[in-house]
């Protein structure tokens, strides 16, 4: 039956490849909205439209999002929709749809409506509406979380498969932990931020929701085109979702730094995370949190206050009464602030960015807390500001340092709320985050009750585009020159060996030490260790010219008969270096 169908892209697209018709799903989609009972969700209802759009889509094409239903948070323009940012009197019909939207449209999926946010996106607590409130899904004494907060809770409820939010201080995020969902903030630039209504333009994004990481990076791939009528978007290139390295770095808060604001069941569940990490392999390494945490205190300080003055315009003198009474409070803080502010603010920035590249120096990703705690509706009541602004503890500091971040489902706590935790990474490494959240996501999809589907394997050999190399020493994830690889793009594919008939030295040298992988046909050999990362084939030739001799990339025989290109060793340099065929592995050396 259509109405227990899970709201996921591959459950849709097999009930259409089943023969049921979009129009179904449409009309599903507005039963499970209605049935939801909640008048906060919804800004406008798109109901006719999209049942019309559902009708005219025809037979399945083979569009990436043909027929799938979703929402979009109501600054973002939608074609024939009114934009409102939550404030009436600012209401506008566009006539364009934003360019994301565009894009959606072009893929096959449909929109169903606008949904409800803080005022012009000022909130993390999802309250700040002049409309009804939307119901967390899972607990309608916990406020819902914000900005986007209709767009998260359409999609834990089950009503749409994915939803767009807005992300500048922990908006795609926030909801997405309060929610039992996956929050997909994408490094800034890569999503064009056209025909979105801004409220920190430097560092506005729009973000994705859905129920599975998989969900969250199939949408993302659809519109994550550059546009150049966006002067802040940016040509980032397409990366792929890999397995993590084997010894990916992961960096997490200190135990004098963990701050979950005294919830000990919050502390509790993000070690079991951290746990739940080691497991899977990763090297985690704790760290000082503070530089971050100074970092997010500057989002509501100085430049980026008088940033959203900016947006809201003239508005504050000359229509006041039409602002939600704490957004007017927090934006009329930025007509206190002079440019020499600003300039301070931004020095101040730098500053701390640079103690924070200190801080992730040999760390591949970070993991943080979702959220330090949680906020009912009756702390929101009592203080509007001081609960909203330790609801952004490990949000606020991701836009200003250009990182981005996924926010997945981890279980739940042990009192049976939702976990969640964040993977951060830098600048364009958004699959490699995403690569790690989807080995932590677990629990049940949403508020719905289903059970989470497996999630699918990621490519294990190289794609179109991409050139496969097999390293053996210091280049393997972990060690010193590992960022060689990661900085230009390249995704870890597998861990294999070679067949056995290869020699390996640790040859003489300056730091960092480098192995050397000989080949003898014949020789008493040994099959050694390998890693196989695929490199996008543009930064090949960068890579290529900063191999030392006597190494070089040739061509590297595996256990099971394939050949890769990987790094050999000229026969010659051996004399004088030490072999160590008999450890097998570079690492097992090193510890030796």
């Amino acid at each position: 039956m259509i109405s227990e169908l899970p709201f996921t892209l591959d459950s849709l697209r097999r009930a259409y490849a089943e023969g049921i018709a979009p129009e179904a799903v449409v009309a599903e989609a507005f039963r499970r909205l209605h049935a939801a009972d909640d008048p906060g969700i919804f800004l406008h209802e798109a109901r006719e439209e999209a049942l019309a759009q559902a009708r005219a889509l025809g037979q399945p094409d083979g569009r990436p999002l043909w027929g799938i239903p979703y929402v979009a948070k109501d600054n973002i323009d939608v074609r024939g929709m009114p934009t409102t940012a939550a404030c009436p009197d600012f209401a506008y019909l566009p006539e364009e749809d934003a360019f994301v939207i565009s894009l959606l449209r072009r893929a096959g999926a449909i929109c169903l409506g606008k949904t409800n946010l803080d005022q012009f996106a000022t909130g993390l607590v999802g309250v700040r509406t002049p409309h009804p409130v939307p119901r967390n899904a899972l607990d309608p004494d916990i406020v819902p979380g914000g900005s986007s907060s209709g767009s998260a809770v359409a999609v834990a409820r089950g009503i749409v498969p994915f939803s767009l939010g807005t992300d500048t201080a922990g908006s795609g995020r926030v909801p997405a932990a309060l929610n039992n969902i996956v929050g997909l903030k994408p490094t800034l630039g890569m999503l064009s931020a056209s025909g979105v209504v801004p409220a920190c333009r430097t560092l506005d994004t729009i973000s994705i929701f859905a129920l599975t990481v998989a969900d969250a990076w199939s949408v993302l791939e659809t519109v994550a085109e550059y546009d150049p009528a966006d002067a802040y978007a940016r040509p980032l290139p397409q990366r792929r979702l890999s397995r993590p390295a084997p010894a990916v770095q992961v960096a997490v808060p200190d135990e004098s730094s963990l701050e979950t604001f005294g919830d000990k069941l919050q502390a509790d569940h993000f070690r079991a995370t951290v746990t739940d990490l080691r497991t899977q392999g990763a090297v985690v390494r704790e760290i000082d949190f503070r530089p971050f945490f100074d970092v997010a205190e500057m989002l509501y300080e100085g430049a980026w206050v008088a940033e959203r003055t900016a947006a809201v315009g003239d508005r504050l003198v000359s229509a006041p009464e039409t602002l939600h009474p704490t957004t007017r409070k927090i934006i009329e803080g930025g007509l206190k602030l002079s440019a020499v502010d600003a300039f301070r603010g931004i020095y101040r920035l730098q500053d701390l960015r640079r103690r924070c590249e200190e801080a992730l120096a040999g760390i591949d990703l970070l993991c943080v807390p979702t959220i330090p705690t949680f906020v009912s509706l009756a702390d929101i009541g009592a203080d509007p500001v001081g609960p909203n602004s330790r609801l952004g503890t490990y949000t606020n500091f991701v836009n200003l340092l250009d990182m981005c971040g996924i926010a997945v489902p981890a279980g739940t706590r042990a009192d049976g709320r939702p976990g969640s935790v964040t993977i951060l990474a830098r600048t364009g490494d958004d699959a490699a985050a995403a690569s790690l959240a989807a080995l932590l996501e677990t629990g049940s999809l949403g508020a719905t009750g289903l059970p989470r589907p497996t999630a699918p394997q990621p490519e294990v050999e190289a794609g179109s585009g991409e050139i496969s190399i097999a390293v053996c020493g210091a280049h393997m994830s972990g060690l010193p020159l590992n960022h060689e690889l990661t900085s230009r793009g390249a995704r870890f594919v597998k861990a294999c060996r070679t067949s056995p008939e290869y020699r390996f030295f640790a040859l003489a040298g300056e730091p960092p030490k480098r192995p050397g992988l000989v080949h003898e046909p014949g020789a008493s050999g040994a099959a050694v260790s390998l890693e196989v990362w695929a490199m996008p084939s543009e930064h090949f030739g960068s890579f290529m010219s900063g191999i030392p001799e006597p190494l070089c990339i040739g061509t590297v025989k595996l256990d099971d008969g394939s050949r890769v290109n990987g790094f050999l060793c000229e026969a010659y340099a051996v004399e004088g270096a030490t072999e160590i065929t008999r450890f097998g592995s570079w690492r097992d050396y090193l510890s030796s």
